[in-house]
C-alpha cells in the first residue's frame, strides 16, 4: 500500500521509517529546499539526524502529487497545521486518514477530530495515532506501543492490522475523545515536570505531580464524553510517563529552561522545534474555566507561560491549595 505521510519534522519522518518496512512512502513537506536537501542527503539532517531513510520513501514538496495515488493519509504536522491540511485534502476523499497530531486548536479549543469533522465531514472514516513514542527511538527502530483510536472500531481495528509492526505494536481503541485528551494534556504536565525537576524538588514531588495530573486530565476527559479508564492506558499513563520523564521530551525542555530562568521566546528559538504543552496550555485552561472543570495544574502552567506568573509562584499557588479528598475522574451525577 503507498501511504502519504504528510509533514516532514522528526516525528512524520519516524512514521515513515516504521511503515516504510511494509508499505511504499512518501513523505511530504511545505519547505521545497527542506525536502530537495533530506532527498538529497537520503537524511533529515534538519529534524531527525543521523537516521537514514529507508529506500521504500520517497518526498515531494508538491501535495497533490503526495496524495493523488495514496490508499492512507497520515498527518504528522503540528496541530497548528491540521485544519489546513484537512482542507487541502477534500478533493482527495475519500481516501482514509489518520492523524499523529496532539493539543487543541489554539484559537477554538477544538479537538482533532472536531477539527477534521468541520473540514471534511462527521462522518469522514478517520482515526488517531497516539502513545508513547519518541520520535528518534521510533526512527532507529527501538521498540514502542501505539493506540489508534477512532469512533469507528471496525475502522481503528482494520488499520491497525494494516500498519502493525513487529517493532511498532499497535492496540485498537473507540474512545477517541479520551486518546485526544491524554495526548494534548500530556505535553502540558511535562513543562510542569520540566519546571519541577529544573528547581530540584525531587522525585517524591515529580511523582505526586504526574499522579494528580493524571486525575486532572481524567476528569477533562470525562467533562468531553470521553472514558477516565482510557487515561490508564497508552494514550494516558504511557504517554504522560514517557513525556514528563524523557529527557528527548521537547516539553519537558521547556519546563526545565523556565525553572533555569531562560524567557519563553529564547528557548522555544533555541528548541527549533514546535513543543505543543505552549499552545495547548493557553488553549486548555480557557476550556476548562469554559464548561467548569478545575484543573489547577493546566491553568499555573498557563500563567508561568503566558500571564507573567514566575516559576517558583506557580509551585507556592499550588503547594497552598486546601487539602482535599483523592480523586480520578469527574464526579458521577
Amino acid at each position: 500500500m503507498r501511504i502519504a505521510v504528510f509533514g516532514a519534522g522528526a516525528w512524520g519522518t519516524a512514521l515513515a521509517q516504521a511503515f516504510a518496512a511494509a508499505h511504499e512512502i512518501i513523505l511530504w513537506g511545505r519547505e521545497a529546499d527542506h525536502i530537495a536537501e533530506t532527498s538529497a542527503a537520503r537524511e533529515n539532517l534538519r529534524f531527525l539526524p543521523g537516521v537514514p531513510l529507508h529506500p521504500a520513501i520517497t518526498l515531494s514538496a508538491d501535495f497533490d502529487h503526495a496524495a493523488s495515488s495514496a490508499g492512507l493519509h497520515l498527518i504528522v504536522t503540528p496541530l497548528a497545521g491540521l485544519r489546513n491540511t484537512a482542507q487541502a485534502l477534500r478533493q482527495h476523499r475519500p481516501t482514509p486518514l489518520i492523524w499523529a497530531c496532539k493539543g487543541l486548536e489554539a484559537d477554538s479549543g477544538r479537538l482533532p477530530h472536531q477539527i477534521v469533522a468541520e473540514e471534511l465531514g462527521p462522518s469522514f472514516p478517520c482515526a488517531m495515532l497516539t502513545g508513547p513514542s519518541f520520535a528518534l527511538e521510533v526512527a532507529r527502530g527501538l521498540p514502542a506501543a501505539a493506540a489508534i483510536a477512532s469512533n469507528d472500531a471496525d475502522f481503528a481495528t482494520e488499520w491497525v492490522q494494516a500498519l502493525h509492526q513487529p517493532r511498532l505494536r499497535l492496540y485498537a481503541n473507540t474512545d477517541l475523545v479520551g486518546c485526544e485528551v491524554g495526548a494534548a494534556l500530556k505535553n502540558v504536565i511535562a513543562i510542569a515536570a520540566g519546571v519541577s525537576d529544573g528547581m530540584n524538588f525531587g522525585l517524591n514531588a515529580r511523582a505526586a505531580l504526574m499522579t494528580r495530573s493524571l486525575a486532572e486530565i481524567a476528569r477533562l476527559a470525562a467533562a468531553l464524553g470521553g472514558h477516565p479508564e482510557t487515561l490508564m492506558g497508552l494514550a494516558g499513563m504511557g504517554d504522560l510517563i514517557l513525556t514528563c520523564t524523557g529527557d528527548l521530551s521537547r516539553n519537558r525542555q521547556v519546563g526545565l529552561a523556565l525553572a533555569s530562568g531562560k524567557t519563553l521566546p529564547d528557548i522555544l528559538t533555541s528548541l527549533g522545534h514546535v513543543a505543543e504543552g505552549v499552545s495547548t496550555a493557553r488553549a486548555v485552561a480557557a476550556l476548562a474555566q469554559k464548561i467548569g472543570v478545575d484543573m489547577p495544574i493546566c491553568t499555573a502552567i498557563d500563567a508561568l507561560l503566558h500571564h507573567g506568573l514566575n516559576a517558583r509562584d506557580a509551585v507556592e499557588q499550588l503547594l497552598a491549595r486546601d487539602p482535599k479528598q483523592e480523586s480520578f475522574s469527574a464526579p458521577r451525577p
